[in-house]
């Protein structure tokens, strides 16, 4: 057997064992779990860290003011030193029109050992506490929200008695750049974090999304939510992470009815968005970085490498594999593309979609060790080596 048949069988083993034994990870069926409505319904407080975020505001603040919530809701908008007249806008939007009550506050800037996001969060779950709600809500400001997102984000919880109940939202897939890469954004991430894993009793595996995550008020502060992740830069995986090490039951889905409003029409916008944080999700550990090179390589490049490879030296077995295993890669990566309905010849092309990804990951070690940090929102962090043990 030559060389490039025993790689092409290595890469059609590995992605059998994908398919089959990595919690059927490609599969878009784990969504909100069953739920009935309780008799008296909880209050519930939404706190939203928002900097500079005046573009895409006024397409997702008026969904969460226009929540139907039966019960008590209250949102605080935490307006994190934004330039772009932020806080004034959440309130204008407020007074337009209505619905929930709505908090803008500032936080100023985070004190030394905070990441600028979470010291927001900080300071609206401090606020919101003092209504002494049972719910609290952390979402993004470009999430928009369908009118009963609330109440069955609820229901949800309080029926499957889980602490932290977070719906992965249907990222903006609108230019083709956003076809390109967000459908295997959230593909790799379930990769990583197979939805089936994370959701059952006394699994290990632990994620949330970020942009729409309810946790339980008394399960925060078990946890010491925000303060024991003080330091993340990837803050949704060492949220679920911390609570569920303080016994809390976590579960992660797609979202049908939350969606993202934020715009990345360039690859650039997209490289940014990825880059920023991939090395933290290695630990900032150069043999992680050359592993995660060499298997993205051999599970995602070597297959079609194969094939022309074999066609060109006329190696029909390494052909075939190659095929065989692009195949398989191909027909993990169609439910997601019809989860963001998409057209089915991009499934082929995951391949030099891995490959931008890796290159986004090379680019975010590069970064690091020229001393640039994680960057968001015009906000350097200068020790992104400070994460907290997450992905």
């Amino acid at each position: 057997m030559s060389a490039i048949l025993w790689t092409a069988v290595a890469s059609l083993v590995v992605w059998c064992w994908l398919l089959l034994g990595q919690g059927f990870f490609w599969r878009t069926d784990v969504r909100l779990p069953p739920r009935r409505e309780p008799d008296v319904w909880p209050s519930v407080c939404v706190v939203v860290p928002a900097r500079d975020e005046a573009e895409v505001l006024p397409a997702s603040l008026p969904s969460l003011l226009a929540q139907d919530y039966p019960g008590r809701a209250e949102v605080f908008l935490v307006d994190d030193g934004s330039t772009d007249g932020t806080g004034e806008l959440a309130r204008e939007l407020s007074r337009l029109r209505g619905g929930l009550p709505l908090t803008v506050t500032s936080p100023g800037e985070p004190p030394s050992g905070w990441t600028g996001k979470l010291w927001a969060v900080r300071h609206g779950i401090a606020l919101a506490r003092a209504r002494d709600p049972e719910y609290l809500l952390l979402t993004d400001a470009d999430i928009a929200h369908a009118p009963d997102s609330l109440r069955t984000l609820v229901a949800a919880a309080g029926t499957g008695g889980f602490d932290l109940v977070s719906q992965m939202a249907r990222l903006r897939v609108a230019s083709p750049w956003e076809r390109l890469v967000v459908p295997a954004f959230v593909y790799f991430f379930a990769q990583l974090y197979p939805f089936r894993w994370i959701g059952r009793p006394g699994g290990r595996t632990a994620a949330a999304a970020g942009g729409c995550v309810l946790l339980r008020a008394d399960a925060a502060e078990r946890a010491r939510i925000p303060d024991a992740i003080r330091q993340a830069v990837i803050d949704d995986v060492a949220l679920a992470r911390a609570v569920r090490g303080a016994g809390g039951r976590i579960w992660l889905g797609l979202a049908d009815r939350v969606d993202s409003v934020r715009p990345y029409p360039r690859l650039g916008d997209l490289w940014r968005m990825v880059s920023r944080s991939a090395y933290a999700q290695l630990r900032h550990n150069p043999l992680l970085l050359l592993g995660t090179v060499a298997g993205l390589a051999l599970v995602y490049l070597v297959p079609p490498g194969a094939l022309m490879a074999g066609a060109v030296l006329g190696d029909a077995a390494a052909t075939a594999v190659g095929a065989a295993a692009w195949a398989v890669m191909a027909a993990t990566y169609v439910p997601m593309l019809r989860y963001y309905r998409q057209p089915l010849w991009l499934a082929p092309l995951l391949p030099f979609t891995a490959f931008l990804y890796l290159l986004m990951t090379v680019d975010s070690a590069v970064q690091h060790y020229r001393g640039r940090g994680a960057a968001w929102k015009g906000r350097t962090y200068a020790r992104p080596d400070a994460v907290t043990d997450e992905s």
